[in-house]
């Protein structure tokens, strides 16, 4: 007899995800000890072998509930009976700011990022994380980026478990009799999160007869598409308008004009933050749209980072802070 359905399929998935990538890159699964990342562990573990495939495992330990230190233990004990190796555990100190939950994910990343892109590193996200995080984004205007979701593949980090749900993870770690950690803080209904998790998910597959996550999942990948090809079309538009190469440059306001406002706005929005400003908001780019289509000769626009946006003699200006006394008019 084959593998339980639920270890196939977590495997079919790792397996579809390293093909584009040459077996002699390393992988390393990020481990939580949670279902999902133990799932994935142990089908990495089984998909490299004899591929010539290095492949490990590395967790993070965030400090912050008592016996975390012990839990990571138990997720590196986990690491080398699948045959992983490396297996890593980091010790982060979490910052304040921004909520718990972007401050862990802060500290996280920061050592995540040391290994990409020298290896790849495997997420344990599902299609019930690509839910919550579509439904974030819509609560909180986010934009057609954040409604996008995560992706598959982002640079050296590889997501193969988004077409998956969370009990699929579940069942494949009971099948192969590996044992999973609850995480308490994926209980706690002071997180927003958790609240989309344990009710507002529950309650929109009720009242929509089921399959909302699935829905949401394919809308973000929908999604996606459609962004791609508009930051491409963006892209051609904003080489197409620089008055030079430099990216503090500026912008022809006549090669920009007849743009439609999806592309007319990430023009602008990629201009200025690569010009140095920080990241915009939406009301930063509505008014920087403003001086291309209705122009009376208002003054310059304040942006992040003490720069300013200016247009004169048919240009569209980027002012650093050092060149702010400079005389534009």
């Amino acid at each position: 007899m084959g593998p339980h359905p639920a270890v196939a399929d977590v495997r079919l998935a790792v397996r579809r995800a390293l093909a584009g990538f040459p077996a002699g890159r390393p992988a390393l699964v990020a481990c939580s000890g949670g279902a999902d990342s133990v799932a994935l562990a142990a089908a990495l573990a089984f998909e490299v072998a004899g591929s010539g495939r290095p492949a490990g495992l590395v967790t993070v330990d965030h400090n912050l509930q008592p016996g975390s230190g012990e839990q990571a233990a138990r997720v590196l004990a986990l690491g080398r009976e699948l045959g992983l190796d490396p297996v890593l555990a980091e010790s982060v100190r979490v910052e304040p700011g921004g909520g718990p939950e972007a401050a862990a994910r802060t500290a996280r990343y920061r050592v995540l990022d040391r290994f990409v892109p020298a290896n790849l590193v495997l997420l344990g996200h599902t299609a019930d994380d690509q839910a919550e995080t579509v439904l974030l984004g819509l609560g909180r205007g986010s934009g057609p980026r954040s409604i996008a979701g995560m992706r598959p593949v982002s640079g050296g980090y590889l997501r193969p478990l988004l077409n998956l749900r969370r009990h699929q993870t579940e069942a494949a770690c009971e099948a192969l009799d590996l044992p999973w950690w609850h995480d308490p803080y994926n209980s706690d209904p002071r997180y927003g999160r958790v609240r989309l998790r344990r009710e507002v998910l529950p309650l929109l597959e009720d009242v929509l007869a089921g399959g909302v996550v699935e829905a949401l999942a394919r809308t973000a990948e929908q999604l996606r598409d459609d962004q791609d090809a508009l930051d491409e079309l963006a892209e051609r538009a904003l080489v197409a308008a620089r008055t030079d190469a430099d990216s503090t440059g500026g912008l022809a306001v006549d090669a920009l004009h007849t743009q439609p406002d999806a592309i007319l706005g990430r023009v602008l929005k990629s201009w200025a933050e690569r010009g140095g400003t920080g990241a915009l908001t939406a009301a930063h780019v509505r008014e920087l749209r403003r001086l291309i289509r209705n122009w009376h000769g208002q003054a310059a626009i304040d942006l992040p980072g003490g720069y300013r946006a200016i247009r004169a003699s048919g240009t569209l200006n980027l002012i650093s802070p050092a060149d702010n006394d400079a005389n534009w008019e």
